[in-house]
């Protein structure tokens, strides 16, 4: 974990935000050095696709692409 005040840390924005990619922890200090804010990495939420992973799962009935009835008034 390191401290930055908030006047450095403006001007080493980018840098920052790099270690903390790297998974450093970077806390913001104010002019008065008291913590007010933290820089961390976010974690990743995507799951790896995986294909073929829902076969058998998903069923589609035989006039799936059939006109609606709320819609024929709207068809030619």
């Amino acid at each position: 974990m390191r401290q930055v005040n908030v006047v450095e840390a403006g001007q080493r924005i980018e840098e920052l935000v790099e270690q903390a990619a790297a998974g450093d922890e970077i806390i913001i200090t104010d002019r008065s050095d008291q913590p007010v804010a933290r820089i961390t990495a976010i974690p990743s939420t995507r799951r790896r696709r995986v294909p073929g992973r829902a076969r058998g799962r998903i069923r589609m009935t035989d006039d799936f692409d059939e006109p609606l009835e709320d819609f024929k008034e709207h068809m030619p």
